[in-house]
């Protein structure tokens, strides 16, 4: 899975397409800081979720998003990371102007109704949703492509996405999302106690599952084992303390859990390019 990205008006391949703006896919190797800040959008997107763990704030409201999610963005809404930061995973997005013309094979009353029920609804995230990664995929294929009949095949697979996406949206409610409050428990509890050297069973036992279901429940979730699940959560808990310039960094590495500061450092440095040294100095001498 690699990283591509289409744009109106600079990619050929979109030429057909004057309703699509953006069409990409980015995978994230290492957390990539201050790249991700929280702006208006000004295009109707769609978000799936391959790999990873995303925290977004999705028009002002926090939102945890997971493999096979898929996430609504808005025109006016706003989109990014609370700490402007990409996390390690990765994910597809289309962005569309519906105001290009008619493009879509949608009667007129389903167009409306659709583009109602999305506008009016108030969970932007909808869950567990892998036919939207096979929509995507196909998608892909036929832009890269384009083989005879691609342009009508490419709309058709948009109006897919936007037909499941809301019956999607129709149907789930919030409290629907198996394992998620559970799992939205884990991490407030893992987080008021991150110097605990938390083990797997531990873990288990606070969401009550055993070792092995709970190792593959995380695993769907995150694309992480539950250790590594756990390292990105220090991480994250780390560069917010990162920002305080009075917190030492040796209290700071045994506050979120790692047994030395050379382990922190040397953990810190691999999941996001910096040192914590540097970072601090980074964001400090931010104006």
């Amino acid at each position: 899975m690699n990283s591509y990205l289409f744009q109106k008006g600079l990619s050929g391949e979109l030429d057909l397409f004057p309703h699509i703006i953006e069409f990409g896919l980015k995978k994230v190797q290492t957390i990539r800081l201050s790249s991700f800040p929280i702006e208006k959008t000004s295009t109707f997107s769609i978000y799936y979720i391959w790999e990873g763990r995303y925290d977004w704030s999705i028009d002002g409201e926090p939102y945890i998003l997971y493999p096979s999610d898929l996430a609504l963005v808005l025109p006016g809404q706003t989109l990014g990371s609370p700490r402007s930061a990409l996390d390690i995973g990765a994910f597809s997005w289309l962005s569309l102007d519906s105001s290009e013309g008619p493009w879509s094979g949608l009667s007129l009353t389903e167009s409306r109704s659709i583009q109602k029920i999305l506008r009016l609804n108030t969970i932007p995230v909808a869950g567990s949703l892998k036919d939207a990664g096979r929509i995507f995929q196909q998608m892909t294929q036929e832009v890269c492509l384009q083989e005879i009949g691609f342009q009508t095949r490419v709309n058709q697979l948009i109006d897919a996405l936007l037909i499941l996406a809301t019956r999607q949206f129709i149907h789930q409610s919030h409290s629907q999302r198996d394992f998620s409050g559970s799992f939205m428990k884990l991490e407030q509890e893992l987080r008021k106690n991150l110097s605990h050297q938390w083990t797997v069973e531990e873990m288990a036992a606070l969401v009550g599952l055993g070792t092995t279901a709970f190792t593959e429940k995380v695993k769907s979730y995150t694309g992480f084992s539950p250790l590594n699940y756990l390292i990105n959560i220090r991480i994250s808990e780390a560069i917010k303390l990162l920002k305080k310039t009075d917190t030492n960094l040796t209290d700071i590495a045994l506050d979120t859990g790692f047994y030395s500061s050379q382990h922190f450092s040397t953990t810190f440095k691999k999941l996001t390019g910096y040192t914590p040294s540097q970072f601090r100095k980074d964001n400090t001498d931010k104006p």
